[in-house]
């Protein structure tokens, strides 16, 4: 190596770390030569702690062995010829960068060593052995042991140390972690670089001492490299967290792709460390086991505390109604064996206050807390949460039956038992033809989302404008804005009469259809439904959230029950929804309608010339039906309306 003029280079201790890592990342390229640092470790740490010499040699007498003998020399002899001076420290330190620049930061670090060692081992040998051996004293002559001195043991002893540092870093980066689980791993990246020209440049040092170029004060370069390393051992200590994390992460992946049932896919999903979850019980504001869930279905509801009331109110509203008769059997699932759960997502400290407040409203099951960090990303990645309220369904196996069922839960509500995707797709299909029908006809309607959708008609001018009147009350009602309620009207006829006829015409049209299966059974039955409503003198209403019918109701009950908004206004905000709290309404006043004086009946005189009068209307004026022909007797079953009371 041709030297440079002394008074232009820089003094290494007049460089901070900041500079030093410019200059050495400058002579790294990559990684592409390979080095077998576990064996030459071997071979250097045992001739640094002299022992198992004869061991040491006869491993590293392995034919694959790299760098070859003659790297590690050519490194020697450069450190051994540099001049005195800490300026020439650094030149030579730079040189075996450059020399060493397709090496790992590591291998660098450990080959200079062992071209150390050469002189170090050689010196420690010849030292110790006190022989009257012609062939030990003229290698002792030779080597001119007298004029030579050991180096300070414990800055060899640290360099040791400082290097498994870096191999262990470097073995935690071969694994491949994430960068972004494991930044520590990256940070330390900042220090390695510098960790090594230190080494370097304390063993560049400590070879001129060796051979009586220099006498440095090795304490300098120790401190250097001691200060640099507690530095590394800081990012050291995070990184061995971050990757425990990591492995435990991995751990309960893997773990809950197979799970033992519900309970431990829970404990897999929330539950860290062995410790006692207590779940919260929303419907007897006390704690409870986790085993609660065990053989149990599961909807786990997950979301942040940010506007979730109306899930909560949704959800109470499942609640309630899985709770109402629940031994009841659907599609061969029992409405008890099903069971709530929220695990809140919290970002801060701050929101246990607004989340204690939250669960005070709740009747179903919640995790007391859980913080962000690993729990949060483990929830992202296994169940696709991105911040957006989400409703699993996990059937006691603790396999998922429904990765999402919210959507489905809000238009259909408890319809949509047992809430898998097929539940969904069954509902869409019983009411698909009614919509086809609306299109075909061209009402005009724009479903969207849970808007809900009044589709009504009738023969009678006065209930159509009453019925009008009071919705148009109704959707600008103080109450249903605080809801976030969205109503909209359809009157049938209203701009084109023609439109009517042709409805229930396509409606008639439905009942020539061949019986198939369960679901022709059911179409069938609205189908009847929908044509006793077209009977009815005053008028008819059709009440929808979305694409879900929800009420097919009869004239006198259906405005009587907008008429009176004003009295059960207050269950639109305490149950899940407008529709909901309508419904129930709208069944006292068709109970009350029901109270109506028994049929009518009249009698045709027997001398009537034998012909029987072709129509007459019930005289009862809440009923006013075309009357049935039954022998000599005209008679209304107003009261006979099981068919059609508007439930679906």
């Amino acid at each position: 190596m041709s030297l440079s003029n002394g008074a232009k280079l820089p003094n290494p201790f007049d460089l901070n770390d900041s500079q030093i890592l410019d200059k050495v990342y400058l002579t790294h390229l990559h990684d592409d030569d390979k080095c077998d640092k576990d064996v030459l470790f071997n071979i250097v740490s045992n001739v640094i702690h002299r022992s198992q010499i004869r061991v040491a040699e006869n491993r590293g007498a392995v034919t694959s062995f790299q760098p070859e003998f003659r790297t590690l020399k050519l490194i020697s002899c450069q450190m051994i010829t540099t001049p005195r001076g800490e300026r020439y420290v650094h030149q030579t330190t730079m040189w075996i960068l450059q020399h060493l620049k397709t090496y790992s930061w590591d291998a660098k670090a450990l080959i200079t060593l062992a071209a150390f060692t050469l002189e170090y081992g050689n010196l420690l040998y010849l030292t110790d052995i006190s022989t009257s051996d012609q062939f030990v004293n003229s290698l002792k002559q030779l080597n001119q042991i007298q004029s030579r001195k050991v180096p300070a043991t414990d800055l060899v002893v640290l360099i040791t140390e400082v290097l498994m540092h870096i191999n262990e870093w470097a073995t935690w980066c071969g694994v491949g972690y994430d960068t972004l689980q494991v930044p520590s791993l990256s940070d330390a990246l900042q220090d390695i670089p510098v960790a090594v020209y230190w080494i370097i440049a304390s063993i560049v040092a400590a070879t001129a001492n060796i051979v009586a170029v220099s006498d440095y004060t090795l304490s300098s370069f120790k401190d250097r490299l001691s200060l640099v390393d507690s530095k590394l051992k800081e990012n050291l200590i995070l990184s061995k967290r971050q990757i425990d994390s990591v492995e435990e992460y991995l751990k309960r992946k893997k773990a809950i792709s197979n799970p033992k049932n519900i309970v431990d896919f829970l404990k897999l999903l929330i539950q860290r460390n062995g410790d006692n979850l207590l779940i919260y019980d929303g419907n007897n504001k006390t704690k409870t086991d986790i085993e609660v869930f065990k053989e149990k279905y599961v909807l786990l509801f997950i979301s942040s505390l940010n506007k979730v009331e109306d899930e909560i109110l949704l959800l109470n509203s499942i609640y309630e109604r899985l709770h109402d008769n629940p031994q009841e059997v659907i599609k061969g699932y029992k409405k008890e064996d099903f069971k709530i759960l929220w695990i809140p997502i919290c970002d801060d400290e701050g929101e246990k206050i607004e989340f204690n407040s939250l669960k005070n409203k709740i009747r179903f099951y919640a995790v007391e807390y859980l913080s962000k960090l690993s729990d949060i990303r483990f929830i992202r990645e296994i169940l696709n949460y991105r911040d957006k309220p989400i409703v699993l369904v996990l059937n006691p196996l603790g396999e998922i039956m429904n990765e999402d069922a919210m959507n489905l839960i809000f238009q259909w509500g408890i319809d949509a038992f047992p809430f898998r995707n097929i539940d969904g797709y069954d509902l869409t299909q019983k009411w698909k033809w009614f919509w086809d029908v609306t299109k075909r006809v061209n009402l005009g309607i724009q479903v969207k989302g849970d808007r809900y959708i009044f589709i009504y008609g009738g023969g009678d001018k006065k209930w159509t404008q009453d019925f009008t009147l009071a919705l148009e009350k109704t959707k600008r009602h103080e109450t249903i804005l605080r809801a976030d309620a969205i109503i909209e009207h359809y009157q049938l006829g209203k701009d084109d009469p023609k439109i009517v006829p042709r409805f229930w015409i396509e409606i008639e049209s439905k009942r020539l259809k061949k019986h198939q299966d369960a679901l022709d059974c059911e179409i069938q039955d609205i189908v009847k439904s929908l044509l006793c409503l077209k009977q009815d003198l005053q008028g008819w209403a059709i009440l929808t959230k979305g694409y879900n019918v929800k009420i097919l109701g009869h004239g006198e009950p259906m405005y009587q029950t907008l008429a009176d908004f004003d009295v059960w206004k207050d269950k639109v905000l305490q149950k899940e929804g407008f529709d909901i709290a309508f419904q129930e309404y709208y069944d006292t006043k068709v109970k009350e309608t029901r109270v109506r004086p028994p049929c009518e009946i009249i009698n045709v005189d027997n001398n009537i010339n034998g012909n029987v009068i072709a129509t007459i209307s019930c005289p009862n004026p809440t009923c006013g039906r075309v009357m049935e022909v039954s022998s000599v007797n005209y008679k209304c079953c107003h009261n006979d309306d099981a068919p059609h009371n508007g439930k679906i």
